[in-house]
C-alpha cells in the first residue's frame, strides 16, 4: 500500500464507470491513478479525486498500475469554478505542469509554487494577470530555466533604467549597449527587472509580494508567457483559450 499527497491535475474517462487521474506529488512528480467506479462514487471519495482537488491518496500497485484503495480531501479549490477566468488560468498552469514534470521526479518547490498560486487566485488576492507571470517564471526557474539577472552580459550594469531582455538566451542587455541586439527581444524597464529578479530569487513566503503599475505589470505579463512558451517549444490550447475571453 502506497500514500501519497497530492493535487489532481486531469481526469480521463476510461470505460463505463472507471476514470484515471493524473496526479502531481512532491516525492513522485506525476503519477497516474485509476479509480475504479468513479461515477458510482459520492461522497469523500469523489471529492477527494475530481480536478484541482489536494488530497492525501492511499493507493495499492496492481501490476504496473496504482489503483486507488481510499482517498481523503485536504484542499478542493473548489471556488475556482466561480470564475471562468480563474478556472481557465487554473487549466493551463495544470497543462503546463503536465508537460514539464516528469513521474519519480522530486517535485517538493513545483507543488508548493502550485498550491500557494491556486490559494491567491482562488482567493482573489492577486491579479490573475500577476499570479500567472508568477508562476511562469518561477516554474521555468525551478525546472532549470532561470533568466540570467545579474547584469548587462556586455557592461555588467546592475540596475539600467531600460533593458532588452532576450527570451531565447534568456539574459539582458542594457539600452546603451543593446546596438543591434534589440531584434527579438523585450524591451523592459528597471521596474520590471526589478520584479523578475524577485520572481526568480525570493523565498516563497515573500514571493508573492510586489507591487507594479498595471503599464508595467502588461510587459512583465507579456515577457512571461514569451519567455515560458520560448523554452518549452510549445503552446497551450488552455492558455489560447484563456487569453480568448478576454478579447474583444
Amino acid at each position: 500500500m502506497t500514500i501519497f499527497e497530492g493535487i489532481v491535475l486531469k481526469e480521463r474517462s476510461f470505460g463505463e464507470q472507471d476514470k484515471f487521474i493524473d496526479v502531481l506529488t512532491k516525492d513522485s512528480g506525476m503519477i497516474e491513478i485509476s479509480v475504479r467506479g468513479a461515477r458510482k462514487i459520492n461522497g469523500k471519495l469523489s471529492s477527494s479525486t475530481q480536478l484541482f482537488a489536494y488530497s492525501r491518496f492511499c493507493m495499492d500497485k496492481r501490476r504496473d498500475m496504482l489503483c486507488l484503495n481510499s482517498a481523503e480531501p485536504v484542499h478542493i479549490f473548489y471556488n475556482l469554478r466561480n470564475s471562468l477566468s480563474r478556472l481557465s488560468l487554473a487549466s493551463y498552469f495544470a497543462d503546463v505542469i503536465r508537460f514539464c514534470v516528469a513521474e519519480r521526479t522530486e517535485s517538493g518547490n513545483v507543488l508548493r509554487l502550485l498550491l500557494n498560486t491556486l490559494h491567491y487566485l482562488e482567493n482573489g488576492n492577486r491579479t490573475e494577470t500577476m499570479l500567472k507571470s508568477i508562476f511562469e517564471l518561477r516554474l521555468m526557474t525551478e525546472i532549470g530555466f532561470m533568466p540570467d539577472v545579474v547584469g548587462c552580459k556586455k557592461c555588467g550594469d546592475f540596475e539600467p533604467e531600460e533593458l532588452y531582455f532576450s527570451v531565447s538566451d534568456g539574459g539582458f542587455v542594457c539600452s546603451g549597449c543593446a546596438d543591434d541586439g534589440k531584434s527579438g527581444s523585450h524591451r523592459l524597464e528597471s521596474a520590471e527587472l526589478s520584479a523578475i529578479r524577485h520572481i526568480v530569487l525570493a523565498d516563497f513566503n515573500r514571493l508573492y509580494n510586489f507591487r507594479l503599475s498595471d503599464e508595467s505589470m502588461k510587459r512583465l505579463s507579456f515577457f512571461a508567457e514569451s519567455y515560458l512558451l520560448a523554452h518549452l517549444e510549445r503552446s497551450f490550447s488552455t492558455l489560447d483559450f484563456y487569453k480568448s475571453l478576454f478579447m474583444n
